[in-house]
């Protein structure tokens, strides 16, 4: 998984902390240290995201809304008009979205840095998007990897205003239905815009963020009639005005519902006005007799949506109803395919049809979306002509189709993982087969939005076997492209409905998956309390397979907090238990794990034998970023008796690894050891680029404590070079960092790095920071804790003297 853990064995990735290797911990962003402009390598060419959707079709009127955004871009006087937030409100089918598209196409020159954008569905009839979803999308389209996105939303949101501080970005949040939706994407400075769409006024936006309100309400008579002409008049120009005038009353002058009702005139060149009039007036007829008390622009769009919707050929209609049911916001031909029960090529056929008749907009290439007023009709239909048994069966098709794919996935991104036995699938079109990882990782990636409605759906409808097999296929299927925090916000509805099944090897599979996550995004106490489950869970159903798996993580629980002899208690128990079960991929994971324990300890005898046996395994079982982990402690084993070159050779085949596998956490953790390479040989131009560039990465990712590593690996490189003053700051700035962080091992490190630096010219200085240090090591007995004590025991000494 990312930032972390290989499968549920649980490689023991990242884990070390020490002296020499060093402790790992989320964070927030700390600001504000430099390095030598002389040892600084080219900036490498930022993301510049793309995220508008494309621009609207035969776009007309709106002249002055539109001359109102201008203005957001120059004041009176020409310069730049410091407006950052711009709200465009209006009712429902008023074409807030196309207004702000078309102008944001228009405009997107002006913003160097790129565009993002984000549909909240706040009004959809599904789940709307949170503000913690959004902030981690933006935050990986501005380069951060998926696994390292904080966790916490104020961490996230405070690293990504500091991505945006010196950026010049278009920023649009779509159908946001809450200020609690929009405000922590707002940047905290610079020359970004925001322009959200919502059905409310957001007054909170304006009254504390200094926002502008634009309220867009139905069109002007003369301007809907154009927007009429402009999709009608190469199919029937000959229309007469005046009935172009009552049918845009019709559809009560809504851009949505004028839309809807010219593609339906355009795609009739041959039927007369009147007769599409004369239908509309009896559907308009019929909605009355249904509708009392739904006000008149909700009676108008209904009205529409049913004039044409009935004309649609019965398979078209029978697509679109079925569509109402999927549980995601968005789906791509495949999944329609597999949800309708039909050929690829029938149903791309039918979804033009619909997309033809603006029912259904196109997202991208396969790619479709409702707007939500449309989903929720689809869905009404849907449940009012659809036998309860066809519901059922269409969703079970989808979540099959679904489910075989993500098992699919997993077989390239999690190859060491073990499948679930799978029930065969309802869905006539077989899932997808992946070429590579890159298309395995593509898909997840794509899909991730959809993921948590399906296990949801699943659960709700009953389908609990669905819901948790969903949950833990999903679970690899996610590592390449998602942070824990994704799969964490639908896994305990997948755990509840293994419990509801009284599903043992359900729950136990889920109860470890929950404990490694939260193990993962630093929620210890929540890890350790899923795996004390999970461990107690398989000792009563004498399930071994799953106890060694519950006890290598607990072990990893120990390693994260230095409790080094439980931890390799722990992980020597796991490898017993799993070969005894014939385990042998997780026995070498967990001899990784071990060996990383023993490396972390000092004890480098019994890590070389460990790292040794775990590689050679690893290397045996093709399992990639296993194989990565184990290269990185032999790096660290090479380095620490001096064997440079050897060191050299292992560290660049794991980044290499890191880099296949597009895992930014890894490369940048990985960076720091060939830092410390490279300082160890001498090439201190060389180590201070990696630091360099390890400290960039870890501040995208928002992980202060180990951009902080990064300043430690750059101050010793200084101290190296005799430049002590600059080598002092650097090691201030960490130590402030793990200060902050509570990390009491590192902060040690760091204040006997600081104190050897001002050593001998401010003896008292570092005196204060040697005896500091050393009130920081008494939680720890290990032999590296011991050796270190004992040496700035000898330094106080010394001082002293």
């Amino acid at each position: 998984m990312p930032g972390g853990a290989n499968g549920r064995s649980g490689d023991s990735l990242n884990e070390l902390s020490g002296e020499s290797h060093d402790v790992v911990q989320a964070g927030n962003v700390s600001g504000g240290i430099h390095f030598h402009q002389a040892s600084r390598p080219p900036d490498p060419s930022r993301t510049v995201p793309r995220q508008l959707p494309a621009d609207v079709h035969a776009f007309v009127n709106r002249t002055d809304e539109l001359g109102q955004l201008n203005a957001v871009l120059t004041g009176r006087d020409g310069g730049r008009l410091v407006v950052s937030v711009h709200v465009v409100a209006g009712t429902a089918g008023a074409g807030k979205t196309s207004l702000v598209l078309h102008w944001a196409h228009q405009v997107k020159d002006h913003f160097p840095d790129g565009q993002l954008f984000v549909n909240f569905r706040g009004y959809d009839p599904r789940e709307p998007v949170t503000a913690e979803q959004a902030l981690r999308g933006f935050l990986r389209a501005l380069g951060v990897a998926s696994g390292d996105v904080p966790q916490d939303v104020d961490d996230a949101a405070a690293l990504y205003r500091s991505l945006l501080a010196d950026r010049r970005m278009l920023i649009v949040l779509d159908n946001a239905a809450t200020v609690g939706q929009v405000r922590p994407l707002l940047p905290g400075s610079g020359d970004s815009l925001v322009l959200v769409t919502s059905r409310n006024r957001l007054a909170g936006l304006t009254v504390r963020d200094g926002a502008r309100r634009i309220t867009l309400g139905t069109l002007p008579e003369a301007e809907a009639v154009a927007l009429l002409r402009a999709v009608t008049r190469d199919y029937r120009p000959g229309d007469d005005p005046d009935k172009l005038t009552e049918l845009a009353r019709l559809c009560a002058h809504l851009p949505l519902a004028l839309r809807i009702a010219a593609e339906r005139a355009a795609s009739h060149p041959h039927l007369s006005l009147d007769d599409l009039l004369a239908d509309l007036h009896d559907e308009s007829a019929l909605w009355d007799a249904l509708s009392t008390g739904i006000d008149e622009d909700a009676e108008a769009v209904r009205t529409v949506f049913a004039w044409s919707y009935r004309v649609l050929p019965p398979h078209s209609g029978r697509l679109f109803r079925l569509l109402g049911l999927h549980p995601g916001p968005e789906f791509g031909l495949h999944a329609a395919a597999a949800l309708a029960g039909l050929t690829l090529s029938r149903a791309r056929q039918l979804l033009d049809d619909l997309v033809g008749a603006h029912l259904l907009e196109q997202s991208g290439p396969d790619r479709f979306q409702f707007h939500d007023l449309l989903r929720a009709y689809a869905s009404d239909q849907a449940h009012d002509e659809e036998p309860s048994a066809e519901r059922e069966a269409a969703l079970r098709r989808a979540l099959d189709w679904y489910l075989h794919t993500a098992d699919a996935a997993q077989t390239w991104l999690q190859p060491g993982e073990d499948h679930l036995p799978l029930p065969e699938t309802t869905a006539p079109l077989p899932p997808l087969a992946f070429a590579d990882y890159d298309a395995a990782a593509d898909w997840a990636e794509r899909e991730r939005a959809t993921f948590p409605h399906l296990v949801r759906a699943a659960a709700a409808a009953g389908l609990h076997q669905h819901a948790w097999q969903l949950t833990a296929t999903l679970w690899s299927a996610l590592s390449a492209s998602a942070a824990f925090a994704d799969w964490l916000d639908f896994a305990p509805a997948g755990l509840a409905s293994a419990e509801h099944m009284n599903d043992t090897n359900g729950q136990l599979l889920l109860l470890n998956q929950l404990g490694m996550s939260h193990r993962s995004v630093d929620q210890l106490d929540q890890a350790a309390d899923y795996l004390g489950r999970a461990l107690t869970l398989a000792r009563t159903a004498g399930n071994r397979t799953e106890e060694a798996h519950a006890l290598n993580l607990l072990g990893l629980i120990h390693l994260r907090t230095r409790r080094l002899e439980a931890a390799a208690a722990h992980f020597a128990q796991s490898i017993g238990i799993f070969r005894e079960v014939s385990g042998d991929r997780w026995a070498a994971s967990a001899l990784s794990n071990l060996a990383g324990a023993h490396l972390e300890a000092g004890c480098l005898r019994e890590a070389e034998a460990a790292i040794q046996a775990a590689l050679a395994a690893h290397r045996a079982l093709d399992s990639r970023q296993s194989v990565g982990n184990a290269l990185w402690l032999t790096a660290e084993l090479h380095r620490e008796r001096g064997e440079i070159e050897a060191a050299r050779e292992a560290i660049d085949e794991a980044l290499k690894i890191a880099l296949s596998l597009r895992n930014r956490g890894l490369e940048g953790f990985w960076l720091l050891s060939l830092g410390d390479i490279q300082r160890a040989g001498g090439q201190h131009g060389d180590a201070l680029a990696s630091y360099r560039r390890s400290a960039m990465l870890h501040r995208r990712l928002g992980d202060r404590s180990r951009e902080a590593l990064a300043w430690r690996g750059t101050g010793r490189t200084y101290a190296a070079m005799d430049r002590h003053g600059e080598a002092a700051a650097f090691h201030r700035q960490a130590a402030a960092v793990h200060r902050d962080l509570r990390a009491e091992w590192e902060l040690a490190v760091e204040l006997d790095h600081l104190a050897a630096t001002l050593h001998p010219q401010a003896p008292g200085a570092a005196r204060a920071h040697w005896a500091e240090s050393l009130t920081h090591l008494t939680p720890y007995t290990d032999p590296r804790a011991e050796s270190l004590r004992s040496r700035l025991e000898r330094r106080l000494t010394e001082i002293d003297d």
